[in-house]
């Protein structure tokens, strides 16, 4: 049985990923749930509380799912499949891509949860890569710019094709 959290921050997700931090109410995360706003409100006194917490809870989902791939040039092709899968899934941007383009607006405890996933991924990458590239901090945060670009382009356009176009040659970035 799913808490009444994991739920809140389900629906939150979907909100961020579809319309950013400012693009949703708790009224309206409310009534995603099924709970009153004051529920809400309960687990999460602020939205700043809510979208930090979550953007934690995100980055250690992500880290959970970093620890099964493979290492070198054959993890950044699984770094591509699993964006490619969320827009494939109808998951739209990626959480922390669509509050990074906000990052200004953020609240601070956001936009530094935001920044520690992004973070964690130059860091990953750049070890995975360092027999492979001979930059490969530089690599990685290429490879992490052209994937999140890419999720963006192909939500522009309508297409994951754009996406795929976007991506096909990433592992010669290394």
């Amino acid at each position: 049985m799913t808490s009444t959290v994991d739920r809140i921050l389900e629906a939150a997700e979907a909100r961020v990923r579809q319309a950013g931090y400012h693009g949703f109410s708790f009224r309206e995360l409310a009534a995603d749930v099924g709970i009153k706003s004051a529920s809400v409100h309960h687990h999460f006194p602020t939205k700043e509380a809510l979208i930090a917490h979550l953007t934690a809870h995100y980055r250690g989902k992500f880290k959970e799912e970093l620890a099964s791939l493979p290492v070198g040039r054959a993890r950044v092709a699984a770094y591509r499949a699993m964006f490619r899968e969320q827009l494939e899934l109808g998951f739209g941007m990626c959480l922390a891509g669509m509050l990074g383009a906000e990052s200004e607006e953020l609240p601070d405890s956001v936009a530094e949860e935001t920044r520690r996933f992004f973070d964690m991924l130059v860091a990953d990458l750049t070890d995975t890569l360092e027999n492979d590239s001979g930059e490969p901090r530089r690599a990685a945060i290429a490879i992490i710019a052209q994937l999140e670009g890419a999720m963006l382009l192909a939500r522009a356009s309508g297409s994951i094709k754009h996406f795929d176009d976007a991506t096909e040659r990433l592992e010669k970035l290394i």
